[in-house]
């Protein structure tokens, strides 16, 4: 499988779009004034689309403390350009066995484009459609449901990470990567120098376990920072850098329910993977993945979304 050309858009994309969704899991509530800044931030980001999963049979009831599922994109806006989704992940969030799985997609991969009617690269299908059409090409892809999307600006990773004064966190070996250096144990960073963190693999013995341990730290870090007392005087940065870089189509009334109803399923995440075999059709290089494979990443997340 040929290495991908952006894969530090999809190191971003896994930890902006965690922090989104396991800050709206995990915090609660501050008072009056932070409510009223929760809410704004959340209608600046709310944005609702017309589209809704066929494959459940009644309509999800968060209430009710079912699992359900989340489509995260990665998109690299320009002025006067959309962007591009080089970035797919899939989260499911299962309360019952208080436990998370997070799927990345690669960006080549050929499926059915849904509504548009072709076999191409998975990625185009928000070229094509927007967040509809990228959700109705994943949903058909799993064979799962796909109930909201978020949205992530690439850049808005360091902003968050600034927002919350930086993070600490617990390096297993000294290395250097970009333009920092990272100490082994205890090192605090800024949202530059968490990105870099993130980015190295070559260097560690583990690889791409190596790599997501320190995406799990960052993670971890910043819920932890943003929770903390010292971090609630400084909630408008933080609602204001994930309002400025993140949309979603879940509104303020959903995320209260996930708030109340699916904390515990932030104590356990699973990252999952899919493979398949790189091959030029048309002259154009795509990622072929196996029925066999897709079967058994199906099979998984539907028995965590107990379907």
């Amino acid at each position: 499988m040929r290495s991908q050309p952006k894969k530090k858009k999809r190191l971003w994309l896994k930890i902006t779009g965690s922090i989104v969704l396991l800050m709206v899991i995990a915090v609660g509530i501050y008072g009056f004034m932070v409510y009223r800044s929760v809410s704004g931030a959340v209608e600046t980001m709310h944005q609702p689309i017309k589209y809704k999963t066929e494959k459940r049979e009644q309509d999800l009831t968060l209430t009710e403390k079912e699992p359900f599922s989340v489509l995260m994109l990665g998109v690299d806006e320009r002025s006067g350009d959309k962007g591009r989704s080089d970035t797919i992940i899939v989260i499911t969030v299962n309360p019952n066995d208080q436990s998370m799985k997070m799927l990345s997609i690669p960006r080549d991969t050929r499926t059915e484009i849904v509504g548009k009617g072709i076999d191409d690269k998975i990625n185009h299908a928000y070229a094509f459609g927007n967040e509809e059409m990228a959700m109705a090409t994943v949903e058909n892809f799993l064979d799962i449901p796909i109930d909201y999307y978020i949205k992530v600006n690439m850049e808005g990773f360091k902003d968050i990470v600034d927002a919350v004064g930086g993070i600490t966190v617990n390096s297993s070996l000294a290395f250097e990567q970009g333009n920092s250096s990272f100490s082994e144990g205890t090192n605090t960073l800024n949202g530059d120098e968490a990105l870099s963190y993130v980015r190295m693999r070559k260097e560690d013995p583990n690889g791409d376990f190596g790599r997501q341990d320190r995406q799990r730290q960052v993670i971890q870090g910043v819920i932890k920072k943003g929770m903390s007392l010292n971090t609630l005087t400084n909630y408008d940065n933080i609602l204001g850098a994930l309002g400025k870089n993140v949309r979603t189509n879940l509104s303020f009334n959903e995320m209260r329910d996930i708030q109340k109803n699916y904390k515990n399923a932030v104590g356990k995440i699973d990252q999952l993977t899919i493979s398949g075999n790189g091959q030029r059709i048309n002259d154009i290089w795509y990622l072929i993945v196996s029925n066999e494979e897709k079967s058994k990443v199906q099979n998984e997340l539907k028995s965590h979304l107990d379907i």
